[in-house]
């Protein structure tokens, strides 16, 4: 999931990730230590930074890039540009801090210079760098054309479960047209090259070791680093922790639950207020944003945009808007706009955190430029990296098989968001296996300390997954426990914020199993 930074909330224009398909990744891996043969070109350049360019830019924002192979196991052919970007130290630098804000997919250069206030303590110490990792944003990104929409048509209603070939068939069409939009940059996507790439922009940065502070997904990221560069391994911080073991299948149930509960929480909040577009009464609230729901699926509204806003664009749009508390006046702002004057405009501004742009025509291997990165980029990258990371997808017979019965789960986990997740499980179907590295090669880390923080409250990631993860990394994980709410602890807890930047900056590690207190019972 993407971190929840900044309060100013982007377009984007879909609402469900799409299907793509996907080459084994686990291969080739590199010994610690020296780079791999083929690949000491990669490791010998050095980032020439200049000012960026771009509406709203900040002045003091300087932009990058570095050159990876497109293929690891054939580093002598075909290169990717990844863009960069950063605020320089301020005082004495220790070097980078580079950082990760989650999705997967989720745009590392735009979140930076929307959201660079939050870092500015960091900049005591080290320059700030983030990134767009490959497939996303300005770096080769992927796309699935005008396909986003096919797989959640075909988990439609109970012709669905009556037929689910006709379901296996249509995510299979809409697989084949994320492949051609995207580009040859998608058999090589997923986390254990995007972790590959994190060491090449170490060291094209100068550091010897990685410092590094990963939100979300982010998490993942870092600790498939971490398994890959163990002496590589500088100080490093995962907010948000994701999982390591669950399928997809388990975790879209997960997801359900915890954004059904902070549904629930929002309508409890909202319904104190004679202007909460719900009305009252948080029962009757509930049953309402349900009808919403069904009433947009049956009868989508038209949009701007030319396109449709349906009963999951809708869902999509309040499972961001609920990942902080200080986005819940402008959620409700925007459903009252929507349930009042037939306007989706606030609420596809919450739709996922990417941006409306222009259609796709991305360069091969070069950096694009920010208006030409494809409107459904977040959600396409969204999907190939969990594809690409998961080796446990439902076969075909089992779709057949328990279609009915998954989909009921989903729905009984959350009626507003069950259908929503389920999609994203079935849209792996039909693409190559997923690397096992993750799941058979992430785990007992010989590394320095590495601070996880989890949050009690986090509606995408639960603090199980921290306490779960922090017991497979081993001796080296040290969990900060926060009582708060929100998705990551280090946008909305002063607490963490504090222990996070003295670890950064000093090495100063708070006591494994230590935690913070919610921001608003210290008010």
């Amino acid at each position: 999931m993407l971190a929840k930074l900044s309060t100013r909330p982007t377009v984007r224009r879909c609402a469900v990730p799409c299907a793509a398909g996907l080459a084994l990744l686990g291969a080739g891996l590199p010994a610690a230590g020296d780079p791999a043969p083929g690949l000491g070109r990669f490791y010998d350049q050095k980032v020439k930074w200049s000012a960026c360019v771009g509406e709203d830019m900040p002045k003091d924002l300087q932009c990058g890039k570095v050159t990876v192979p497109l293929d690891y196991a054939q580093p002598g052919k075909a290169t990717l540009d990844l863009a960069l970007a950063r605020y320089r130290a301020t005082g004495k630098s220790r070097g980078s801090v580079l950082l990760n804000f989650g999705g997967p997919g989720g745009q590392g250069v735009g979140q930076l210079a929307m959201a660079g206030k939050d870092f500015m303590g960091l900049t005591n110490g080290y320059d700030v760098v983030a990134f767009d990792p490959r497939g996303v944003g300005r770096s080769s990104p992927v796309s699935c054309g005008t396909a986003s929409d096919d797989p959640l048509e075909a988990t439609d209603g109970d012709a669905a479960v009556a037929d689910p070939q006709a379901v296996l068939e249509k995510l299979r069409d809409a697989a084949a047209e994320c492949t051609e939009h995207s580009g040859p940059v998608l058999p090589h996507i997923g986390t254990v090259n995007a972790a590959r790439d994190l060491d090449v922009m170490r060291d094209a940065l100068g550091d010897g070791k990685l410092n590094y502070l990963g939100f979300s997904y982010g998490s993942r990221l870092g600790a498939v680093y971490a398994a890959q560069f163990p002496d590589k391994v500088g100080r490093m911080v995962l907010d948000g922790v994701d999982t390591l073991t669950e399928p997809l299948s388990e975790q879209g149930v997960v997801n359900a639950q915890g954004q059904q509960t902070a549904l629930e929480n929002f309508l409890a909040w909202c319904t104190q207020d004679i202007a909460c577009p719900f009305g009252r009464n948080p029962r009757e609230a509930r049953e309402h944003v349900v009808q919403v729901v069904e009433s947009l699926d049956e009868n989508p509204v038209p949009t701007d945009f030319g396109e449709a806003f349906s009963g999951q664009d809708f869902a999509g749009a309040l499972a961001q808007g609920l990942y902080s508390r200080e986005l819940w006046p402008s959620l409700q702002r925007a459903v009252a706009q929507l349930l009042e004057d037939g306007d989706t405009s606030r609420l596809e501004a919450f739709a996922s955190g990417g941006v409306a742009l222009p259609p796709w025509g991305a360069a091969r291997g070069g950096l694009v430029d920010p208006e030409d990165v494809p409107q459904d980029n977040l959600q396409a990258a969204l999907m190939a990296v969990n594809c690409a990371d998961d080796p446990d997808r439902p076969a075909a017979e089992q779709v057949r098989r328990e279609l009915g019965r998954l989909r009921a789960r989903y729905e009984r986990a959350s009626p507003v968001f069950g259908r929503y997740r389920l999609t994203q499980v079935l849209m792996c179907y039909g693409r190559p296996k997923g690397t096992d590295f993750i799941r058979d090669e992430v785990k007992d880390l010989d590394t320095p300390r590495i601070l996880l923080v989890g949050t009690r409250g986090d509606p995408a990631t639960p603090y199980r997954w921290t306490v779960e993860t922090a017991e497979r990394l081993g001796t080296s994980a040290v969990v900060l426990d926060n009582r708060g709410e929100g998705h990551t602890g280090y946008g909305s807890s002063k607490c963490v914020h504090r222990k996070v930047d003295a670890f950064l900056l000093y090495g100063t590690l708070p006591p494994d199993g230590s935690s913070c207190g919610s921001d608003r019972d210290t008010e």
